[in-house]
């Protein structure tokens, strides 16, 4: 009787191994399959660093996030959406800045001066790392860009995500009352995307799409989204291009993840202006100044 119970736990001992090596093999393939498949290596040499960021060191870095206002998987178009985040990992924070869609400025690679958003469409994602590069006098490491309409997908994958809302409004067939709100992905989307009934027009749709960028990234990391963790690297697969690789990411996840604890949301304002009957934000040098040298000091580089 003795040796068939210890037969049977032994049993019992296997089938649980092998099942949770299968699951764990199945989670690995799938995480380096959406990798590769979101991976879009660019070769890009910045002149605001003299080297390259190390990652084992924990050096500062940071990244350009680029919302695409595309349809299905395609990833072209204007970049309606541009974040640009800085994360250090000593300071165990992470700042966060939206940049006006319609801020003028100089497109770098095609010598003429326009709105931000315009060098996506021109020159895809280096030519807007570049242009933001000379707007904000900071180096930028890495991209993410993310289809709009796809990033829906990604939170609802994740069961939704929470925000904190500061007024009521209605936008898209929805309406978001003041307060705590958690929201499926069609409302998250709706919810960044308003912009006509809040007085602080573009600025406040920027605030939003942080903080839904931020929902997405808290939600991410945390133990209970594992279990949807199939279709979340579907979902990615589907809206994420980066030029960050398996290898890169491990080490960046390594190594910089205490620092999401502390998000600080910055803004950059401007004045509207019309020129030749084209709308523009026009951003003043003292402006520009403060928000340089808070990125700056947030990247640990000299003034």
């Amino acid at each position: 009787m003795k040796k068939k119970i210890v037969i049977s736990i032994g049993l019992l001992f296997g089938v649980l191994f092998l099942a949770t090596s299968a699951y764990g093999y199945y989670l690995y393939k799938s995480v380096t399959d959406t990798v590769q498949e979101i991976h879009e290596p660019i070769e890009r040499v910045t002149e605001k660093r003299e080297k390259e960021v190390d990652v084992e060191s924990r050096e500062p870095l940071s990244f350009l996030i680029a919302g695409v206002d595309s349809r299905g998987d395609n990833h072209s178009g204007r970049s309606d959406t541009i974040i640009v985040m800085t994360v250090n990992p000593d300071k165990q924070s992470v700042k966060m800045l939206s940049i006006p869609r319609d801020t003028r400025t100089e497109i770098v690679g095609r010598g003429t001066i326009d709105k931000i958003n315009h060098a996506y469409a021109f020159g895809g994602v280096e030519m807007t790392m570049d242009t933001v590069e000379n707007l904000l006098d900071i180096p930028i490491d890495h991209f993410v860009s993310i289809n709009m309409e796809g990033f829906q997908g990604l939170v609802d994958a994740m069961g939704g995500v929470a925000v904190e809302n500061s007024f009521s409004f209605s936008q898209d067939g929805h309406d978001f009352p003041e307060g705590e709100l958690f929201l499926s992905g069609e409302e998250a989307l709706a919810y960044s995307r308003m912009r006509y009934e809040d007085p602080r027009g573009d600025f406040g749709r920027n605030d939003r799409q942080r903080q839904i960028v931020d929902a997405v990234i808290q939600e991410g990391a945390q133990i209970s989204s594992i279990t949807r963790v199939g279709s979340i690297l579907n979902e990615v697969g589907k809206s994420v291009r980066t030029d960050l690789d398996l290898d890169d990411m491990w080490k960046v996840q390594s190594n910089y993840r205490d620092a999401r604890h502390n998000v600080e949301q910055l803004e950059m304002s401007g004045n509207g202006t019309r020129i030749n009957g084209v709308y523009y934000l026009e951003v003043p040098n003292d402006e520009l100044e403060r928000v340089r040298g808070e990125l700056r000091g947030h990247l640990g580089l000299n003034s």
